[in-house]
């Protein structure tokens, strides 16, 4: 029964179906999409605009090399430049098939990085910004273009035995390649990565094998003439050489900031400071630190308070938290005022001097100040600080005297009106208002200030309000927000 109630629906499906009738034009056209689109060819990855107006930077160290797989925000490399270091990753899916500069080169912004075999569907306005008009050719001139050998260089030369040189071992495929801390580590030491022999994987360097290296440089014994006898340094020392030593990103930005700083007219203005009375609260307020440490700071120095001092002091002068500018109307300087007291920290770091800033040092207290002081020395000595964090200040500090000196004549930062420079603090004998012998610390201030735009009397009442602030600074809770 089944059987036939089945059979009989079947046939009168197939009568209904086999009664229609169908248009015979064969498939319809498959419809193409414009939102993405296969990439075929080999394209150059451009070095973006990092910001604040940096044309290049140094390469720090790669991350990929030649045929190397890389998936999208996978790290390329590290480069360095002028003010941060900054890591670049890659936009897209695909194998790396030309890096275009070694490590410690200088890679122009805008400029082909890396050549990299794009797979997968891209949407063409990435691919778009991904290159530029012509850069594809120019990449692919630069992979074609071998060079050649002068014909002077064929010429016979006389016959003369080559000297014998030691065989190295060979250097495996990733042996250029070293982390963030390596590389740090030869550039304490004075060492070329490429000298070092690689013990890790593939032949990657590691810090026992730079340390090893250096051992072996400074303990060798210079060569000497077995023919000459032993003189004096004076009598063999020869003819004075000069050689030419290239600057280093950070020498090279402060080469030009301070070429454009010294056409600024300085004035001067220094005083010595009473540090008794803020060395008794910074010794209180340190003992209980030590116990409950407060945003990770268990120890203050001088310098938070004395930053803070300079903040309240340009609530009452702001002039000197202005810049120099010229009106784009009228063509004539004039003097922009800024509402926040951004405060740049001159820092020593082993790349050299950095003046990372402190933002909105007004609504920060003692403790927040003490806090971004040590987040940006620890990004600082890693090399690891950003643009953000260099850039922005309305004012610098400088505590020259950690390291030593009792005066300095600090030279004011491009785009600022003052700065103030710290000497040590040091202990003399001083007569007390009963006129006794007593032990004081004092430390001398320096101020530096744009003449054409401050003058004398107003630096020296600004600098008698951070005198007044820094020797009594109990007062200072007065005025805190």
């Amino acid at each position: 029964m089944r059987l036939q109630l089945y059979s009989r629906i079947s046939a009168r499906q197939w009568r209904v179906y086999s009664g229609l009738s169908f248009p015979r034009h064969g498939c319809p056209p498959t419809r193409s999409f414009s939102a993405s689109a296969r990439a075929q060819a080999i394209k150059p990855f451009l070095l973006a605009d990092i910001g604040e107006g940096i044309r290049e930077c140094e390469i720090i160290q790669w991350f990929v090399e030649p045929e190397a797989r890389v998936e999208e925000w996978d790290k390329l490399c590290e480069v360095q430049s002028d003010k941060a270091s900054v890591e670049i990753t890659s936009r897209f899916a695909g194998v790396i098939k030309k890096l275009h500069y070694d490590a410690g080169d200088m890679a122009k912004v805008g400029k082909p990085l890396v050549d990299i075999d794009i797979q997968g569907e891209i949407k063409e306005e990435d691919l778009e910004a991904l290159t530029e008009s012509g850069t594809g050719e120019e990449s692919q001139a630069q992979v074609e273009k071998t060079p050649q050998k002068p014909a002077t260089e064929s010429k016979s030369t006389p016959d003369v035995a080559p000297p014998v040189q030691i065989a190295s071992p060979p250097k495996g495929k990733h042996a250029s390649l070293a982390t963030p801390a390596v590389r740090h580590l030869t550039k304490e030491l004075d060492v070329k990565i490429e000298d070092v022999n690689g013990t890790g994987r593939d032949g990657r360097v590691l810090k026992e094998d730079v340390y090893k290296f250096a051992k072996e440089r400074d303990s060798a014994p210079e060569p000497r003439s077995s023919t000459q006898p032993l003189s004096s340094p004076t009598s063999s020392s020869g003819p004075q050489t000069e050689t030419i030593a290239q600057l280093s990103n950070t020498q090279h930005q402060m080469f030009k900031t301070m070429t454009k700083s010294l056409t600024i007219p300085h004035f001067l203005y220094a005083d010595e400071i009473d540090f008794s009375g803020i060395s008794e609260l910074r010794a209180r307020l340190n003992r209980g630190l030590v116990k409950f440490p407060v945003y990770e700071v268990s120890k203050l120095s001088f310098l938070p308070f004395i930053i803070k001092a300079v903040s309240m002091c340009l609530d009452r002068y702001p002039s000197l938290n202005a810049k120099v500018d010229v009106d784009p109307n009228s063509s004539k300087p004039v003097l922009v005022m800024r509402s926040q007291h951004n405060i740049g920290v001159a820092m020593d770091t082993p790349n050299g001097l950095i003046v990372p800033v402190i933002k909105n040092v007004s609504g920060l207290n003692i403790i927040s100040i003490a806090a971004e002081i040590n987040r940006l020395q620890s990004l600082a000595q890693a090399g690891k600080l950003s643009s953000q964090d260099l850039s922005g200040g309305t004012i610098t500090v400088s505590n020259i005297g950690s390291i030593g000196g009792t005066y300095v004549s600090p030279v004011i930062v491009e785009k600022e009106v003052a700065i103030l420079g710290i000497g040590k603090t040091r202990t003399i004998p001083a007569f007390d208002a009963a006129g006794q012998v007593v032990q004081k610390q004092v430390c001398n201030f320096s101020w530096s200030a744009d003449h054409r735009v401050i003058d004398g009397a107003t630096m020296a009442r600004a600098a008698e309000v951070v005198r007044g602030f820094v020797e009594d600074p109990d007062s200072m809770v007065i005025h805190l927000r």
